[in-house]
């Protein structure tokens, strides 16, 4: 049933429930896992000009420990391979093209995320790719 899952992640702890459920989602099915960091574009495009290539190498270097958080998890969850990305650009945009790329059966996701000058609200992000995508969202809210 699920072949390719598709996890996006923005590395708060809000996403961790949503990692550990797609996780184990892709274990049941023997599925491959991706999992995604977007690069805002619009916050790297409304910070002051002198700092924006300090800020994206911030948030890539965000994005790298956040895909390396899921690789981390699958280690514990049964030594899964992931395949990791990070991409630019409107994050749910960027989330459905990758899925659809890699011919995702189910992207999941986190229904809140990190709020802060360094991160996207995974919130509103969630709602866009639940709304616009092809490809079946699963959506997880943190319990706390």
């Amino acid at each position: 049933m699920f072949e390719t899952v598709v996890i996006a992640t923005d590395g708060s702890e809000s996403t961790k429930r949503g990692i550990r459920t797609a996780l184990d989602v892709a274990s049941r099915f023997d599925a491959t896992v991706h999992a995604v960091y977007v690069i805002d574009e619009n916050e790297i495009a409304a910070s002051p000009e002198e700092v924006r290539d300090q800020l994206h190498d911030a948030i890539e270097s965000t994005g790298e420990d956040a895909l390396a958080t899921v690789r981390d998890e699958a280690a514990q969850q049964g030594d899964m391979e992931v395949v990791t990305a990070v991409r630019e650009g409107s994050p749910a945009s960027e989330l459905i093209e990758y899925g659809e790329a890699v011919g995702a059966d189910v992207i999941a996701m986190g229904t809140r995320g990190r709020h802060g000058e360094h991160a996207y609200l995974l919130g509103s992000v969630a709602e866009a790719v639940v709304r616009r995508s092809p490809i079946p969202v699963l959506t997880v809210r943190q319990l706390e």
